[in-house]
């Protein structure tokens, strides 16, 4: 019951603050911010709020620092739209999927090319040895053979 509760109150908050910046802080370093996810701790006390910005390294950098002074603005927000008592607290903490799927898409590409490199020796592959390693002759002599036991 508990954890369906963090859960509902998480999903909640990620709404709240997703609406906010999506109207918008009055921080010019504040970027295109997207809440990928939000986890609430079992006491309702603390929530952890990932995040991802849309850009360069130096604009990441940018809108973190922008969320973080406006963590009691956003604060202030949950707790008024909430309706809670204890309102828990929140952590910005940037969320590292994008580099992740660039790493994996990068992997992904190399792979492709390695097997686009190993069809192509493929291609050009040639049997070791005879194109037909059964030597004809010894089959003919075998079916002799047969043949005469069978008699």
């Amino acid at each position: 019951m508990a954890g369906e509760r963090q859960a509902r109150l998480a999903d909640r908050i990620r709404v709240i603050l997703a609406e906010r910046l999506e109207k918008g802080l009055r921080d010019p370093r504040l970027g295109f911010v997207t809440i990928t996810d939000v986890r609430v701790s079992g006491d309702l006390q603390h929530a952890s709020v990932f995040y991802t910005v849309l850009g360069t390294d130096e604009e990441r950098a940018g809108s973190g620092a922008a969320l973080v002074s406006a963590t009691g603005l956003l604060r202030k927000e949950v707790g008024r739209q909430l309706n809670i008592r204890l309102v828990p607290t929140l952590e910005f903490i940037p969320d590292a999927l994008p580099e992740n799927a660039g790493h994996i898409a990068d992997l992904l590409r190399e792979a492709r090319e390695r097997d686009a490199e190993v069809a192509k020796l493929a291609s050009a592959a040639q049997h070791a040895g005879e194109a037909d390693p059964y030597r004809v002759e010894d089959r003919a002599a075998e079916d002799d053979a047969d043949g005469a036991e069978e008699r």
